[in-house]
């Protein structure tokens, strides 16, 4: 059994049994049709993968991986807050006519900042740090900034990483304030499990242990058959995830630098609503 499927098994069926509806409150998200999203949530949860042993792929359906970490180096690598620089339509809701999603996510990550040392953007700095002063207790990121939240067509949910050396092991925290568990929960651990990864091959360090803390992990109205349906099944074995080890520098990588291998999952071709 995939170590990804029996976390998130276990998350969901906590959710269901023991979380909180918020249905006799008036809440902000929305469906297609207008309808209130409303949710059953959990607060509070904490995962922790270790990277060394497996990668965190769901089996009960399937992780695209090349897909997510389009999405992934479009924040990231090319710093971009327009979905005209990403091949998929999951933001398109929250672009305006020219395809800005306003000072946010990727944004965020490219805004330089002047240190002692020089002025970097976030992604610079921790790359810089991971090479030349690996145990310092200064290693992350926020793009969550206040300043700019009123220019944001969305508020960051994945907000934070946090970067930490034991050894030769990087060690990576995602800091998540909200996570819709059909929609994105897999993608965002896959995501972020891969940039663990990424990061750690051009540190010349090897991939440690991924923490994900999401303060509100919800599941919408509308998802709840699917997700008891989901984790239903009996899953597999985890994949093997592999990367172009010949990859020294992080804005050298492409979505086709990585992919599974042995890589058996449960087809799911459920279309499901995603609030808005």
């Amino acid at each position: 059994m995939s170590y990804a499927d029996k976390v998130f098994i276990a998350n969901c069926k906590d959710i269901l049994e023991n979380g909180f509806w918020d249905k006799d409150y008036n809440v902000r998200p929305h469906w297609e049709d207008g309808t209130p999203a409303h949710t059953i949530k959990k607060f509070g949860i904490v995962n922790r993968y270790d990277l060394s042993k497996e990668f965190p792929a769901l089996t009960i359906r399937k992780t695209f991986i090349k897909s997510a970490v389009d999405e992934l180096l479009w924040i990231w690598q090319k710093k971009s807050n327009n979905v005209n620089d990403f091949k998929g339509d999951i933001w398109d809701s929250w672009a305006d006519a020219d395809g800005s999603i306003g000072k946010a996510y990727g944004y965020q990550l490219g805004v330089k900042h002047h240190y002692s040392d020089g002025d970097f953007d976030q992604v610079d700095r921790v790359l810089h740090d991971l090479k030349n002063n690996p145990l310092s207790r200064r290693i992350l990121t926020n793009i969550y900034v206040h300043a700019d939240l009123n220019e944001m067509n969305l508020y960051p949910c994945a907000y934070s990483m946090t970067f930490n050396v034991v050894g030769n092991k990087l060690n990576a925290i995602l800091n998540q304030r909200s996570q819709d568990m059909l929609a994105a929960n897999s993608w965002n651990v896959c995501q972020y499990a891969a940039l663990t990864h990424m990061f750690a091959q051009v540190s010349g360090l090897e991939a440690g242990e991924f923490v994900h803390v999401i303060a509100d992990a919800h599941i919408y109205d509308r998802h709840v058959p699917i997700v008891k349906e989901l984790i239903s099944r009996e899953p597999y074995d985890a994949p093997e995830f592999i990367i172009d080890k010949s990859i020294t520098d992080f804005y050298k990588f492409t979505p086709d630098s990585v992919k599974f291998e042995n890589y058996k999952f449960h087809e799911f071709n459920s279309k499901f609503p995603v609030a808005i």
